[in-house]
């Protein structure tokens, strides 16, 4: 049974890391003594190691280890046999070319579909979906594939910014950048604001946090989704 969070962000506003997620990764991770930490995304071109410290601070909070899928000699066998696994935010351009790089964005899609507990945030989420075609993220690398884990039937857009009525800025808005998306394809796409996550569990997909989520399907005019749907329906 899936057993996924899906977060729009690691951190809130004036919140420490992961901070606003903490009683919701302790029973996420339950039965995990330790995981597995995907550092591959890089946000601000951070080393490996420098993010993986990062996050087991953080972790150690909840008596978790936390080793980096960079340690491993064997990336696809860590996967197979973790407790537990995260993917933090970054550039999903250089995440997605990482993953098939080294040949375990198959693996990852197959754990998570048996129920091993998957944390992803930014980054980490946008693979979860269908593919990264909805990524914020500048191309700074070529990835094989933009298709990516499939853990919801749906595309992802974190960090989703409403237009602000009062700003002198000129370019596309996330809507506007999300329509252009549907001229091509069909996926639908859930704009999640800062605060907001997913709790996956077999197949109910379950909107969380305070705030409403932008819901876009081609050739339909977009709608909010209050907090506590379950958006399983989606295709």
């Amino acid at each position: 049974m899936k057993n996924l969070i899906i977060a729009s962000t690691s951190t809130v506003y004036n919140g420490g890391y992961l901070e606003y997620l903490l009683d919701e990764l302790k029973v996420l991770f339950a039965d995990c003594k330790s995981i597995v930490f995907i550092p591959y995304a890089r946000p601000g071109g951070l080393s490996h190691d420098d993010y993986t410290t990062k996050v087991r601070s953080v972790f150690t909070k909840l008596n978790i280890e936390v080793k980096g899928l960079h340690e491993f000699d064997n990336p696809k066998e860590a996967i197979e046999k973790a407790e537990g696994l995260f993917t933090g935010g970054g550039n999903t351009f250089l995440l997605v070319t990482q993953l098939y790089e080294n040949d375990v964005m198959s693996t990852l899609s197959e754990v998570i579909a048996k129920g091993t507990p998957y944390l992803g945030t930014s980054a980490g989420s946008n693979i979860t979906g269908v593919s990264m075609q909805t990524t914020n993220d500048m191309p700074i690398i070529y990835p094989p594939s933009f298709n990516t884990i499939g853990a919801i039937p749906f595309n992802l857009n974190p960090h989703y910014l409403d237009p602000d009525a009062n700003s002198q800025h000129m370019g596309e808005t996330r809507e506007t950048r999300i329509k252009e998306f549907h001229a091509f394809n069909s996926t639908a796409v859930l704009g999640l604001r800062e605060g907001s996550w997913l709790r996956v569990k077999g197949n109910e997909i379950v909107l969380k946090g305070d705030l409403t989520a932008r819901l876009f399907q081609q050739n339909e005019s977009p709608i909010e989704v209050e907090s506590g749907t379950d958006l399983s329906f989606l295709k």
